[in-house]
């Protein structure tokens, strides 16, 4: 049939074309990956090629390697532009010339060739990328808002072109099905942007059927881009709901925001400001707050808010799944904190002069503005204690099972890494000894005092096993010491504070791997001094040394060449005798001068001498 002959040549023509090229532009070029595959045509009657795009592949593949990958979406909008006119120059559909537009629609005849409903495509995830890229500005421009839901509009509009496209005979099934999720997802986002709560969910709803549909349908390596599209729609869907009036979806949108690592796109910025509402409504009947047996009213409501979220964190923290998810939840944990302890100290200016003198008649007791400074503060210095503890633990099962390695790209951990970290945990409680209104707190100091020899034991160990890799045996013998000294005063003090050392490091795991390490070291230690094999046999006689290389045929029996010795010189002589001999004249056996003048000059011309 005349089509399979075109699909059979145009196939050819791309291979020659690119003849084995490794230009990565070249698929964008001239689109060559885009499939086409033989199928039958009721039109024509005849086996031709049906119409195959990957709409959602294409757009994510496009997205992540343009700009997406950092939400940059100004970058991503330049380059559908630049690709849409490689199209329209590649097709030769073009929209007029420079003097004139001539407007030009992508109807189902020329559908043979699949880039042109990529032309269609394009068109409508500029659209979208630049209404994303205004929904960034709008945060600090409010009037570019209304731009933003024009583009949406634009692309929803494009995306109901592609899908009536595709719903032509030359186009496969799986095309159609994609097209119109990609349309239903569209149209779910603009119709979340305008607060149709309703219309959104049930579009929302739609994508994700199709999209879980094709993903039961196809390998599990095709399916893990559909799935990674369920799980974008998943929240929007439950936040449709909440607003609809469905109570409980809060908690799943809080759990799918700790699984995910957070939010991405419409819904990051909705979801943080409706946890923020539903904290505020809560701290409305929140008035006090009790710790270590003083209760303290709280009036800030950045501080409500901040301690009514304190116990979900605490659980979020408790339930992560792995250690990036656990050290983003601290360091969010942290960064509300600080907002909280900078309301406080806001408060605590202006009232200075009344603080002062509230301690001078209580008789040292600080006031409740500033012993929720200390509760506050206390907080903040156990999560950052907690977090390094965390960090710490990580780098102990990375050193001990070395799975890390420099080939990978990574660096091999190394026991110092672990000194720096129990030096800031050292550092915190020692700041936490110093929080005004708990000094008198004798438990309170006795507990922390307990902690900081945990952490000094274990900073001491690793001390001793960054000596041990250079083989400096006495040092960390020494130091493995100090480590049992204060294990042991850890064990002997720790009676009545053992629920509070529940969540420290097990100092009796510490002291049975230091009697391990002692002992094996002490063991290396003996074994390197006998193993001196730097001198040689003839000068270590008297000790005993398990040498093997006696035996082998590089045996170290002497110096070889052997070196210089001294030895004596030849005598020098001096002739002193000189200075006082006197020399008898010798005039007379000196021959006479020759006689000079004019006369002798020409007695010597001539041969004549005297």
């Amino acid at each position: 049939a005349p089509c399979m002959r075109f699909s059979i040549f145009r196939k050819q023509f791309v291979e020659a074309v690119s003849g084995g090229s490794s230009d990565p532009d070249f698929p964008e070029k001239w689109d060559s990956s885009l499939p086409l595959c033989l199928g039958w045509n009721e039109e024509l009657g005849c086996q031709s090629a049906l119409t195959q795009v990957p709409v959602l592949q294409i757009v994510k593949e496009s997205q992540q390697q343009h700009g997406l990958r950092h939400g940059d979406f100004q970058r991503y909008r330049g380059y559908c532009s630049r690709r849409l006119r490689r199209l329209r120059k590649t097709l030769n559909f073009k929209m007029g010339n420079r003097h004139k537009f001539t407007g030009k629609k992508v109807t189902e005849e020329i559908l043979s060739d699949n880039r042109y409903l990529l032309l269609i495509l394009m068109d409508a995830e500029r659209a979208w990328s630049y209404a994303m890229q205004l929904k960034q500005e709008a945060n600090t421009e409010p009037r570019k808002r209304f731009h933003l839901l024009s583009r949406l509009r634009k692309a929803v509009k494009h995306a109901e072109e592609l899908e009536r496209l595709c719903e032509s005979n030359r186009v496969d099934a799986k095309t159609k099905l994609e097209a119109q999720a990609y349309m239903a997802y569209l149209t779910g986002m603009l119709r979340f942007e305008h607060q149709e709560w309703k219309a959104a969910m049930e579009a929302f709803n739609k994508c994700k059927t199709i999209y879980e549909k094709l993903a039961n349908a196809f390998t599990e390596e095709q399916a893990v881009l559909y799935n990674q599209r369920v799980e974008e729609i998943s929240p929007n869907i439950r936040y449709c709901a909440y607003n609809i009036g469905d109570q409980s979806a809060i908690n799943e949108l809080m759990q799918m925001r700790l699984r995910s690592g957070g939010t991405e796109g419409l819904l990051a910025e909705k979801l943080e400001a409706l946890i923020t509402q539903t904290r505020a409504k809560q701290a409305a009947t929140m008035s006090e707050v009790e710790w270590r047996g003083r209760t303290v009213p709280v009036k800030i409501d950045k501080v409500r808010i901040f301690l009514l979220g304190l116990a979900d964190n605490e659980a979020a923290i408790a339930q992560a799944e792995n250690e990036e998810t656990k050290e983003r939840l601290f360091e969010s944990l942290l960064s509300e904190c600080r907002d909280a302890i900078q309301a406080v100290r806001e408060e605590l200016k202006p009232d200075q002069k009344q603080r002062e003198h509230s301690l001078e008649n209580d008789s040292g007791k600080v006031s409740n503005i500033q012993y929720l400074h200390s509760y506050l503060t206390y907080i903040k210095l156990s999560t950052a204690i907690r977090r390094n503890e965390s960090m710490a633990k990580s780098l102990q099962k990375a050193l001990l099972q070395q799975q890390r390695s420099e080939e990978d790209g990574k660096r091999t951990p190394r026991p110092q890494d672990l000194i720096r970290l129990y030096d800031i945990i050292l550092q915190n409680l020692v700041e936490l000894t110093q929080l005004p209104g708990l000094e008198e707190d004798k438990n309170f100091q006795k507990e922390i005092g307990l902690k900081t020899l945990v952490y000094k034991a274990y900073r001491c160990f690793f001390i001793a096993q960054s000596y041990v890799l250079v083989k400096k045996w006495s040092e960390a013998l020494v130091l493995y010491e100090r480590v049992l000294k204060y294990a042991r005063e850890v064990q002997s003090g720790a009676g009545a504070y053992t629920n509070s050392l529940k969540e420290l490091p097990d100092v009796q795991d510490l002291i049975t791997q230091v009697n391990a390490e002692k002992y094996s070291l002490q063991a290396s230690a003996i074994l390197g001094k006998l193993h001196n094999y730097t001198r040689p046999l003839s000068e270590r006689f008297e000790t005993f040394c398990l040498d093997p290389s006696l035996v082998s045929k590089q045996v170290s029996l002497v110096h070889f060449p052997p070196g210089f010795q001294p030895i004596p010189c030849k005598p020098l002589f001096f002739d002193l005798a000189l200075n006082h001999v006197a020399f008898p004249p010798l005039e007379d056996k000196v021959e006479q001068k020759a006689k000079s003048g004019l006369t002798g000059y020409i007695k010597g011309i001539f041969g004549f001498k005297s």
